[in-house]
């Protein structure tokens, strides 16, 4: 058997002691920092087998510090901060977790809109200090409101909001019109939510800008704009100057860039902080979401460590020969 490095927060802190299954299965399990740092990693890597991986970088260099690694599992969905490349250049299998915190993180965002569009935060903060003045908000059911990216979790937020009533448009040109359409909504480019929606929720894959300042150029005054998938989607610059200017009225997010060592977003400056609402990821933190990503992980883990071909593989790139899987 071998050590399994564990490096997300939540793992195995719901209902389900999915580290005793490790352990019943003979195996070590150690924990390591959410954010990767590769010196303090690099001891624990030295001994593993088997990687649970949080959402700081996998990159070449930390698989070099495991070469024993045979297997990396992504305690989550998106895959983009693993160098999946070096991945398969080192015969190390890759998995994740799909689907095991949609509904979670469906919630989260539905949640994260009506803070944003009410001033929930902002207004708390003034009763504490006191102050009992008032804002005037929006209802959803007056809103037209935008969905980039309908996956999993796109669809659930879809399905919640139905609910409400409101005007939805879906960006995204890997989902058919009739399945968008099933849901009540009309497809669009994501250029043109722009100028034609008052909100707009994120869910799109990382990698490339939606919100950019031409995107915000063309924006609808007073718009509100919630993101729980990935912060590389939005130019926090050109935001921030957005929300200044009075463009964007009002920001929620699961995440910022430099996610948990975020300091110096321009999200961040003191006078926004009314306009501004950033949660701690806290989109996957449900006991359920935590029990599915980790028993995802965890059976892939022991399927990879069996010779077991895993439930749930990341497909790797194959631009190079691949090697075969480390044995």
């Amino acid at each position: 058997m071998g050590t399994v490095l564990v490096t997300s927060r939540s793992f195995s802190s719901g209902r389900a002691d999915v580290t005793a299954q490790l352990q019943a299965s003979g195996h070590r399990v150690v924990r390591g920092p959410s954010d990767h740092d590769l010196e303090t990693l690099r001891p624990l890597l030295a001994d593993a087998v088997a990687w649970i991986a949080g959402t700081g970088p996998v990159t070449a260099a930390h698989l070099d510090a495991g070469p024993g690694l045979r297997v990396v599992a992504r305690y989550g969905v998106g895959v983009e901060a693993v160098d999946l490349a070096a991945a398969r250049d080192r015969g190390i299998v890759v998995t994740n977790t799909p689907g095991a915190n949609s509904d979670a993180v469906a919630d989260h965002t539905v949640g994260l809109m009506l803070a944003a569009i009410r001033g929930t935060a902002a207004g708390d903060r003034r009763v504490r200090a006191g102050d009992w003045s008032t804002t005037r908000g929006r209802e959803i059911a007056d809103l037209s409101i935008g969905i980039v990216g309908f996956g999993r979790i796109g669809q659930g937020v879809a399905r919640r909001l139905s609910g409400f009533g409101p005007r939805l448009l879906v960006a995204d040109p890997f989902v058919p019109d009739e399945v968008i359409t099933s849901f009540g909504a009309s497809a669009r480019p994501v250029d043109d939510l722009a100028p034609t929606c008052d909100l707009v929720s994120l869910h799109a894959p990382g990698g490339r800008t939606v919100v950019s300042s031409g995107w915000l150029g063309r924006a609808r005054q007073g718009m509100t704009i919630v993101n729980t998938a990935r912060a590389d989607l939005v130019d926090e610059a050109a935001l921030a100057g957005a929300i200044r200017d009075g463009v964007v009225v009002a920001y929620a997010a699961d995440t910022i860039a430099g996610d948990t060592g975020a300091r110096d977003s321009p999200l961040l400056s003191p006078d926004l902080a009314d306009r501004v609402t950033i949660t701690p990821h806290l989109g996957a933190q449900t006991v359920e979401a935590i029990d599915n990503m980790g028993g995802f992980a965890v059976e892939d883990v022991l399927s990879v460590l069996a010779g077991r071909a895993p439930e749930h593989p990341v497909a790797l790139p194959t631009a190079a020969p691949s090697r075969k899987a480390r044995p």
